[in-house]
């Protein structure tokens, strides 16, 4: 009992500071909706909607097929048939003198809030799982793990009160629905509920197709388990013990379960076929599956629009020659699958951050990104405070951001509305944001191996004093 009572007064103190920061982010966020709703215009900005998460492209294909059309006719609409058969009814004015786009916030909102537990609840899981492999391997005492933060909590509190996850919010585009399956997939895994985490990754691949990439950590989750340190250590370990004639069979990792890998690819399976029906019943008034794949994929893919943007894909693709289009369209998107496999064969032991990387990394090199994306990996990234305490440049990063969110606007309304500046300007910005996400992945890719490294270090040193 006395054991137990800090940790009950531990979890009292936080839980109600907990939810008291998560309810106020909600009301500020109801507030701005609710009383704000043509000020704070950020539904236009280029940096918050994008053809593919924009709310009034989605207004205008719900429109088009109203009007008994293809929801694709035209070049406004490029997203899911299932968001516009959910989120449509939902912009048309109703003429009672409210935003006819003030439902659609309050999903959002709601997105929000369940994304921020689903995160919590991630955090709750690694600590313990990371307790857990520290106490096996004998390095508690080196490595201090449960006298820090808890990393659920503040993951969740830095996604709620994220500047950028406020504005995808207030700007009625559908990146929270996105992030909320990519998280709902994240949480199947590692909870290993199967159907959940197929579920989550088809619908997040289903509407924005990067999150396929998922799949290598969302397997080694099932497979394997939360994140463990390596095999290497365990062996380590292992042999202090049998040196001293003890055998612990618990020093083991936890072995790959195949069956439960399979059986994520046979939900993943069932429920594909199932959003592949529901699309066809909703387009076959109008149009069948091949415009819709042309239409989604085919537009995501052949980067078709060139409007500005946060990325840096639509400047490249203005200025390139149309004969070497097809082959840099290869070159780009190419580009990601090169670093899956080798970043999965050096961060397997630790698939939730591997998850991370592939989302920062994605949302760099995604064809149509939005401040959305980076407001999802940054409140990821808190799960990971404890072992990124060491990062270098975390000043020079956050400066960095605020820097180029900050200049976005303006480079934006120089160039566009006053006449007085160009595309290079906006596009410098677009380009220094890359980078500061570039030297983010590789700095917290960096502190995450000195992380190993000094748990490495540490278990050498447990098991030298128990030969």
């Amino acid at each position: 009992m006395a054991n137990s009572s800090p940790e009950k007064t531990t979890k009292k103190q936080q839980l109600p500071w907990f939810w008291s920061s998560a309810v106020a982010s909600i009301i500020l966020r109801l507030i701005l909706i609710i009383y704000f709703p043509n000020t704070l215009n950020f539904s236009s900005r280029p940096e918050v909607s994008t053809p593919i998460t924009s709310l009034r492209r989605l207004a205008e294909g719900y429109w088009l097929k109203q009007s008994s059309m293809s929801p694709y006719a035209g070049s406004m609409y490029h997203g899911s048939p299932l968001l516009l058969s959910i989120l449509g009814p939902l912009t048309v004015d109703r003429g009672e003198g409210k935003p006819s786009h003030l439902l659609c916030g309050l999903v959002f909102v709601i997105a929000d809030f369940i994304t921020a537990l689903l995160i919590r609840a991630i955090g709750q899981l690694l600590k313990v799982a990371n307790i857990r492999s520290l106490k096996l391997l004998g390095a508690g005492r080196h490595v201090k793990l449960s006298e820090n933060f808890s990393s659920g909590e503040v993951a969740a509190l830095v996604y709620l009160w994220n500047p950028l996850t406020i504005i995808t919010c207030l700007g009625y585009s559908t990146t929270p629905i996105e992030n909320l399956m990519i998280v709902l997939s994240l949480y199947g895994a590692c909870t290993r509920l199967v159907p959940l985490a197929a579920f989550g990754w088809v619908i997040a691949t289903h509407l924005s197709l990067y999150p396929v990439i998922l799949v290598i950590p969302l397997v080694l989750l099932i497979g394997s388990g939360l994140d463990t340190p390596p095999r290497k250590l365990f062996s380590q370990q292992t042999h202090g013990d049998e040196h001293k004639g003890i055998r612990n069979d618990s020093l083991h990792p936890i072995k790959f379960s195949r069956k439960h890998v399979v059986f994520f690819f046979l939900w993943a399976f069932v429920w594909a076929f199932y959003v592949l029906v529901l699309c066809s019943i909703s387009l076959k008034e109008y149009s069948g599956l091949g415009e819709m794949f042309r239409r989604t994929y085919g537009f995501i893919l052949s980067v078709e629009d060139l409007s500005p943007n946060i990325g840096v894909l639509w400047y490249f693709f203005a200025e390139v020659f149309d004969f070497f289009r097809d082959f840099f369209l290869i070159v780009f998107h190419i580009n990601i699958l090169f670093m899956v496999l080798p970043l999965a064969i050096r961060l397997h032991h630790r698939p939730c951050f591997l998850a991370f990387v592939y989302i920062a990394i994605s949302s760099v090199l995604k064809s149509y990104p939005s401040v959305g994306d980076s407001a999802l990996y940054l409140g990821l990234l808190g799960l990971f405070v404890n072992a990124l305490a060491d990062m270098q440049f975390s000043f020079f990063l956050f400066s960095g951001y605020l820097g180029t969110l900050l200049l976005s606007p303006v480079m934006h309304n120089l160039w566009i509305w006053r006449g007085t500046g160009n595309a290079n300007f906006y596009f410098a910005t677009a380009m220094a944001y890359a980078c500061f996400q570039i030297v983010l992945v590789v700095e917290s890719v960096s502190s995450m191996l000195n992380h190993d490294r000094v748990l490495k270090q540490a278990t050498s040193m447990v098991a030298k004093k128990v030969q």
